[in-house]
């Protein structure tokens, strides 16, 4: 009688898990989401350079990789996984942000691009895993990390 209960348990687990639909992106040209993760700054490449990068320190990502002469950042965030899915069907689920910056030098100003995109992850005890990378298209997002990124500005060309 126990397995028949855990079998109704986890089959009931799964019709209502597996009616679920993820949020729904919005639909934005690509001129529009250039525009939403895009800005100008009047400051050298040396300064937005690093007050990006010290800005995805502050949300909480981790470098994998900046190189100045490219203008690329990579960075993480931490993952989250989903504990009582693992316990109760064994099927782990892990959830993370990626982010990219570019920076470039343009005439008389700085421009970076900002990328951000969902990652989940997940895979069960029989060997089957499966990803799903979602760009992060929420205005209020950008503007936060942009809002950030000119206070660091700010710092850095008040102390120097």
């Amino acid at each position: 009688m126990t397995n028949f209960l855990r079998f109704c348990f986890i089959f009931f687990f799964l019709v209502i898990t597996g009616c679920s639909m993820p949020p729904k992106q919005p639909t934005l040209t690509p001129l529009e989401i250039q525009t939403l993760q895009t800005r100008d700054y009047e400051q050298e490449k040396e300064v937005v350079f690093a007050s990006v990068t010290s800005v995805f320190q502050d949300l909480g990502y981790t470098i994998s990789n900046a190189d100045f002469q490219t203008g690329l950042i990579y960075a993480e965030s931490a993952s989250k996984s989903n504990k009582a899915l693992k316990f109760l069907i064994g099927v782990s689920q892990v959830e993370r942000t990626k982010a990219t910056g570019f920076v470039e030098q343009l005439k008389g100003r700085t421009r970076v691009r900002l990328n951000f995109v969902l990652v989940q992850q997940e895979s069960s005890a029989y060997g089957r895993s499966d990803q799903d990378d979602t760009p992060l298209l929420n205005a209020k997002l950008y503007e936060a990390a942009f809002e950030k990124i000119d206070s660091a500005i700010f710092m850095r060309v008040q102390t120097q």
